[in-house]
């Protein structure tokens, strides 16, 4: 009979082989008890899910600890809301936090179990597509590292985005199945769920000014149910709360309809219901499309609210002191309705008198922007949102009026600024402005690097600045080193600890310390295997993804980021084509052999990215099908890129290809992970990288192209890229191939639409930097010919990167925007 499993804190300094039995003991009983199987019959999936919930209670009695202690102490939460929330895997996450991976490891082999094995199988949570899911991501661990007391809240998408498949060249979206063998992470809440209206009509409760209270009857109620992960902190000494929410159908089944033999009309409303935590971005090209990204966004931004104000008046009483309790932070617009919500929640719910309650809802709420591109930037037609949400139309409706009131108060009455400052867009189909309702209902927008943080002041919001009293700030982007340098790079970090010391787990200041050793030949050499072993490890990987073999010796360079236009794969493909023409026109050329890698998913609606990724998938069928070539240049594009395949990708990156259209990328967090582990990053003078070559120095990166403001200035002059095209016969040389079908099997027809817009208006430059871009990519091969200054540039970029720990972002977010308290000693 099994033995009760002794408790063993996780943090605490314990004999590690108390721990490793204690273990193995309490993964024993999860194996039996909770899941019903023997060593004999048990299958990788079932050593998972043992091993999981074994973590789990772990990480649950930090949790509860870290829960009582801000109940009682009534310390201030953050609420952190966003549509995505990238977690990727937790098994070794959890384990590392808890400093727990190396006495799991043994006590699995006990067993004869591998950890590794039971890693790669745990399945990537779909829970977002790109650097936003993924910046909630890191921001949720640092906040649980600095002890901050936060929830962060999203839905829990049953089929995430979609899995990418790669068929004959071209992107296939089918669902993706990651709940399909169950989530041991997470509790299910049933009995705390919320309901959340739709439609209806409003009637205002004993007056009729705008500013009354309003009684909202809809006629479609879903409910939000909420499912929780606690997310633990480094060496767990804290641990917060990710709250996601699955939508339900008030009632399952119409039972009357089904029993007049009405199978599928029956179940239609639950389906109807259940659709809005399906699916991750659901295609708003058609109106069904739309309006269902409307009730996705208004659905878990409602439940929150209601949530988060329903835990205030519980545990302090009075609504009107919420903004000393919760600070709660909008990721992007997507959430941007909070401000119509809040304002019903207290006008409507809590009787709070209007003005009262706007001064409640500014203090409450802040959003940060993370897009300059204007079709980005959300709105929603006001007929939809009259339709779906009357109540929140008429509050927006009100907000405008009062907000417009006030500029004629204060002399600003020019049409122009009016029109520019106005919640309403009123030229062609009326529609509501998202980002502006944002703007005016926080008391404070933050950018996420210093140039779009300056870009917001100057361009895209410089009217609303003078009409509001709303705050821009600057929190440039970060990332957790943990996930990205510490799990990822396990060789790398083993040879900096041996360096600099365990502190520089706690204190990525200390990376700085590495500098000193840049010019060590000893630890050059030793950084230099690790990068070796890492590339032989994603040579593997690679080759079981794509079926092409790749020489690990050969410089990998790598393009790994959601596709868009602005981000410039196409860039990097015509230069790809340009450097096969040169190859093999030149045998004996002496250019570093590359193996480019591309990793993204394109949005499902977007078919001029999708384009892009055929065009990569055939650039690559002829290149590395051309003996002439070998391996000298192989291209590959790794389909359904991942969290847990950036974490294969990124330690083995030679290059870091940053390389968007300056002015338009918000910060990026991909050229910080690179750098992180030792990339070299080739870019433009766009969104962090500038941060970047500030920190690690400008001898130290590949910077090339058009400034944002060179970019404006092209713009407003109405550049085409013909002009680029005749004056470069290498870049003609190359798109000419291109439209020729020399990579589409004769097919002149595939990549027209391509070639029209580089010859064309060229929106996003990617003619007009061609030819610095060719010349970067030169330099790179003379310097990769030269390792002896490869390496230094590659070490310094490890040692100065500690700035961009996402824990100094929480820092600031914590003291300027948030107010609350945390601690400064990286060790506390």
């Amino acid at each position: 009979m099994l033995q009760p499993v002794p408790k063993i804190v996780a943090h605490a300094k314990a004999d590690p082989s108390v721990v490793e039995a204690a273990f193995r003991q309490s993964i024993e009983r999860k194996l039996t008890y909770d899941l019903g199987k023997t060593f004999d019959t048990a299958t990788d999936n079932d050593w998972y899910h043992a091993t999981a919930l074994a973590i789990r209670d772990r990480v649950v009695d930090v949790w509860m600890a870290s829960r009582q202690k801000t109940r009682e102490q009534r310390k201030k939460r953050v609420y952190y809301l966003s549509i995505e929330f990238l977690i990727g895997r937790l098994l070794l996450d959890s384990l590392t936090n808890l400093r727990m991976v190396e006495p799991a490891r043994r006590a699995l082999a006990s067993m004869g179990v591998d950890l590794e094995r039971l890693r790669s199988g745990e399945p990537d949570a779909a829970l977002g597509n790109g650097g936003l899911g993924r910046l909630a991501a890191c921001f949720m661990d640092s906040m649980s590292a600095l002890q901050i007391p936060a929830f962060g809240y999203g839905i829990r998408y049953e089929n995430g985005l979609f899995e990418q498949r790669i068929v004959d060249g071209q992107q296939h979206e089918v669902p993706e199945d990651w709940l399909v063998t169950g989530n041991p992470w997470e509790f299910i809440r049933a009995d705390t769920r919320v309901p959340i209206g739709f439609g209806g009509r409003v009637d205002y409760a004993g007056a009729a000014e705008p500013t009354a209270r309003a009684l909202w009857y809809p006629d479609e109620v879903v409910f939000a149910v909420p499912y929780d992960t606690p997310v633990v902190g480094w060496r767990g000494r804290h641990a917060n709360t990710l709250r996601l929410w699955s939508a339900r159908a008030a009632d399952p089944i119409h039972l009357e309809t089904f029993n007049r033999g009405d199978l599928v009309g029956a179940t239609a409303a639950r389906a109807r219901a259940e659709a809005i935590s399906r699916v991750l971005y659901p295609n708003d090209g058609t109106s069904v499309g739309q309006e269902l990204r409307l009730r996705q966004e208004f659905f878990f931004t409602s439940a929150t609210l209601q949530d988060l104000t329903r835990r205030h008046v519980d545990e302090v009483g009075a609504i009107d002191t919420l903004p000393d309790h919760a600070a709660v932070q909008l990721n992007d617009t997507h959430p941007a309705i909070a401000v119509a919500e809040l304002m019903r929640i207290l006008v409507d719910e809590h009787e709070i008198e209007w003005h009262k309650a706007w001064a409640i809802t500014r203090a409450t709420l802040s959003y940060t922007n993370h897009t300059l591109l204007p079709e980005a930037l959300e709105s929603w037609p006001v007929e939809l949102l009259g339709r779906l949400l009357p109540r929140h139309l008429q509050i927006i409706y009100t907000i405008n009026w009062l907000h417009l009131r006030t500029q004629d108060e204060r002399g600003l009455a020019d049409p122009a600024f009016i029109k520019n400052v106005s919640l309403i867009h009123e030229t062609g189909e009326r529609r509501v402005r998202m980002a502006h309702l944002a703007f005016v209902g926080t008391h404070a927008v933050n950018g996420v690097s210093a140039l779009h943080t300056d870009l917001l002041r100057d361009n895209v919001f410089a009217d609303l600045a003078r009409s509001s009293k709303t705050r821009i700030v600057n929190k440039t982007n970060g990332i957790t080193f943990r996930r990205w340098l510490h799990e990822s790079n396990p060789d790398l970090t083993a040879l900096l600890t041996e360096a600099l010391g365990e502190r520089v787990l706690d204190d990525p200041a200390t990376l700085k310390e590495l500098e000193r050793h840049a010019g060590e030949r000893g630890f050059v050499a030793r950084y230099a295997q690790a990068r070796a072993a890492n590339k032989e490890r994603l040579a593997t990987l690679l080759r079981s993804r794509t079926g092409v073999k790749v020489d690990p010796q050969a410089l990998f360079d790598v393009h790994i980021k959601r596709i868009h236009e602005y981000k410039r794969q196409l860039l990097n493909l015509v230069e790809t084509v340009a450097l096969y023409q040169e190859l093999r026109a030149d045998s004996g050329r002496d250019f570093a052999p590359r193996v480019k890698i591309f990793a993204g998913k394109a949005a499902a609606s977007y078919d001029r990215a999708k384009l892009i990724i055929r065009l990569a998938n055939d650039i690559g069928q002829v290149v590395n099908n051309d003996p002439e070539i070998g391996d000298r240049l192989k291209v590959l594009f790794v389909p359904n890129y991942s969290a847990s395949l950036a974490e294969a990708i990124i330690p083995a990156a030679d290059l870091s290809e940053q390389i968007s259209t300056a002015g338009m990328e918000a910060s990026g967090t991909g050229n910080m992970k690179l750098a992180l582990n030792g990339a070299i990053t080739i870019g433009t003078m766009d969104g962090a990288n500038i941060e970047i070559c500030e920190h690690v120095g400008a001898d130290n990166v590949a910077i090339f192209g058009l400034t944002a403001e060179e970019v404006a200035e092209r713009e407003r002059a109405g550049f085409s890229g013909e002009e680029a095209i005749a004056a470069s016969p290498r870049l003609r040389a190359a798109i000419e191939a291109i439209a020729s079908g020399a990579f589409s099997g004769g097919d002149t027809d595939r990549y027209a639409p391509v070639v029209a817009a580089l010859r064309g208006h060229d929106r996003f430059m990617v003619a007009a930097d061609f030819d610095e871009y060719w010349k970067a990519q030169r330099s790179i091969d003379r310097l990769w010919r030269t390792p002896d200054k490869w390496w230094r540039m590659s070490i310094l970029n490890t040692a100065r990167m500690g700035w961009f720990s996402s824990d100094r972002t929480i820092r600031e977010y914590a003291a300027d925007i948030w107010n609350v308290p945390v601690s400064l000693d990286p060790h506390a």
